[in-house]
């Protein structure tokens, strides 16, 4: 039972879910496994709703996060649906670009995608993005550094006999 001027549980799903699962796909990149990440990591934060107050999207957040390497650490590769296509946004902006980064951000390590996503998709401060993954600010530098190298050379590979610096 929520307090009189804060959102139910379902209001509190009705309204960040997409931003929910935007997240997950950017971790996952796949649009099922984004779904079943935000499933399960509604369900799994569903039971403290009431005590977590104001700070619960920040809980669910990195109840995902958790999960999400949970996932990772035991490979799962659970079903993936391809009898048909998803369906394209209609927004066309730029999509060769962001389809090369999506595809230069599933090459990185599981954790330095997570630490890009919550860094530069979800705009978290080190100190932040630390905290949801229940790791050292030094860890969220050093992957950050690690990950955007990674990203540069993965999105503009120097051309052979090309004598620009990398």
């Amino acid at each position: 039972m929520s307090t009189p001027g804060t959102p139910s549980f379902e209001e509190f799903v009705a309204s960040r879910g997409d931003a929910l699962w935007r997240s997950a796909w950017l971790l996952t990149g796949d649009g099922h496994l984004a779904e079943d990440l935000v499933q399960a990591a509604l369900a799994k934060a569903w039971p403290h709703f009431d005590r977590t107050g104001p700070g619960f999207e920040a809980y669910v957040r990195r109840v995902m996060f958790t999960t999400y390497a949970a996932w990772w650490r035991r490979r799962w590769n659970g079903e993936r649906p391809t009898a048909e296509l998803p369906e394209r946004s209609a927004e066309v902006a730029d999509l060769d670009g962001r389809r090369d980064l999506v595809a230069a951000l599933a090459q990185l390590p599981k954790g330095q995608r997570a630490v890009v996503v919550l860094r530069w998709f979800e705009d978290l401060t080190e100190a932040q993005a630390a905290q949801t993954l229940g790791v050292s600010v030094g860890t969220v530098k050093s992957q950050s550094a690690r990950a955007l190298r990674s990203l540069r050379s993965l999105l503009d590979p120097k051309e052979p006999g090309d004598d620009r610096p990398a």
